[in-house]
This record gives C-alpha cells, sequence and structure tokens, in this order.
C-alpha cells in the first residue's frame, strides 16, 4: 500500500511509464522522483528534469549519472518546459510529476509559487500526450498553502470530456500531510460514422 504521497505518486508514476517513455520531471529536487522515472522508461526513453537551483540539478545528476537513461536537465522554472523539451516530444509525454514547495535540506525560502506552477501547469497540459498522466504534490507550508488553492482551482477548468482530476488527501497523517493531485488524459476518440 501507500505509506505517503512520495509512493501514491510513484505507483502511478510505474503505471503510466514503460521503456522508451517520455517523463518530465518539473522539480526535481533531490532527484528521487528523476531517477525512479529515469529507472521506469529506460535506455529508450527520456526524462527531462527542471529546476532552478543549481544544487539541485547537481545532486540529481550525482542520483542519475550510473542509471542506463537519457536524463535532461535544465536550470530553468518549470514555467519554461516548452522551450527545453525536443519538438517531437511535445504533446507525447508519458508523465509529468510536480513536487512543489521546497528544496528538502536546502533554503526554504527559496520555494515554488503559484503563479509561476499555474503556467508550469498550463505547459505540462500542451506537453502532456493524450493519455498521459500528471502528478501534483502539494504541501501546507504558507506559500503551499496558497498554491494547494490555486492547484485545485485551475485543474478543476480542466475539460473532463478530456481529463479526469482525482485529488488523495492522507487525512489521518499528523503534521499537516501533503495533497496530490492527479490528473489522467482521455485519449480522444475519432467520432465513428452511423449508418
Amino acid at each position: 500500500m501507500y505509506d505517503n504521497a512520495v509512493s501514491y505518486v510513484h505507483d502511478v508514476l510505474s503505471r503510466a511509464l514503460g521503456m522508451g517513455s517520455v517523463a518530465i520531471d518539473a522539480t526535481v529536487g533531490n532527484g528521487w522522483d528523476t531517477a525512479f522515472m529515469a529507472e521506469l522508461v529506460g535506455s529508450s526513453g527520456v526524462v527531462y528534469g527542471f529546476d532552478i537551483q543549481q544544487l539541485a540539478l547537481d545532486v540529481t545528476r550525482t542520483r542519475t549519472n550510473n542509471l542506463n537513461a537519457d536524463v535532461r536537465l535544465f536550470r530553468t522554472g518549470h514555467e519554461e518546459m516548452l522551450t527545453c523539451i525536443d519538438t517531437a516530444h511535445l504533446g507525447k509525454v508519458n508523465a509529468i510529476t510536480f513536487n512543489l514547495g521546497y528544496l528538502p535540506g536546502g533554503d526554504e525560502h527559496i520555494t515554488t509559487v503559484a503563479e509561476t506552477t499555474r503556467r508550469g501547469l498550463d505547459q505540462a497540459r500542451a506537453a502532456l500526450a493524450p493519455d498521459g498522466v500528471l502528478t501534483v504534490v502539494c504541501y501546507r507550508h504558507a506559500e503551499g498553502e496558497t498554491e494547494l488553492a490555486m492547484v485545485r482551482d485551475f485543474l478543476s477548468t480542466w475539460p473532463q470530456q478530456r481529463y479526469t482530476v482525482v485529488e488523495v488527501d492522507f487525512v489521518n497523517q499528523v503534521n499537516k500531510p501533503p495533497v496530490v493531485f492527479v490528473v489522467s488524459g482521455r485519449a480522444v476518440q475519432p467520432n465513428t460514422l452511423r449508418i
């Protein structure tokens, strides 16, 4: 079962990604999600990673160096992801994950913020395959509460004909546990001709 938000998200990602898949870690942090996705996509897949802090990219590069995967890291915010990924992957990304907040063990004053996260989610929607999966983990520190409200409100506007959006809250955990959003794309079926 699931011990926490991370184990839940990893289960979702493991169902969405396989050898040759394309994935995006929108907030690489300490690289655990990036490495997990890199193992899933293997040498024939690609994982893009974004973070504004060089320390996060350095730690992630060390964590993924020995993996047999194509990991491409960018020192920029997730709101710029479309300018960094190959045009061949636009609209074909199988899974995207956002783990919002600050770098664990880093400066807690450097944190994701609602304004750029909203733009990042908009870019993620453009990058995502029609049947792709998007996960967002929101924490409940001061800025995190603002982000949580924005993410909930923004994702609720995504059309249900194209997306299913689920909110998961770990209600029996102490210390304000994070909230997870899972967005599943619904591949658009072509209209069938009825006679």
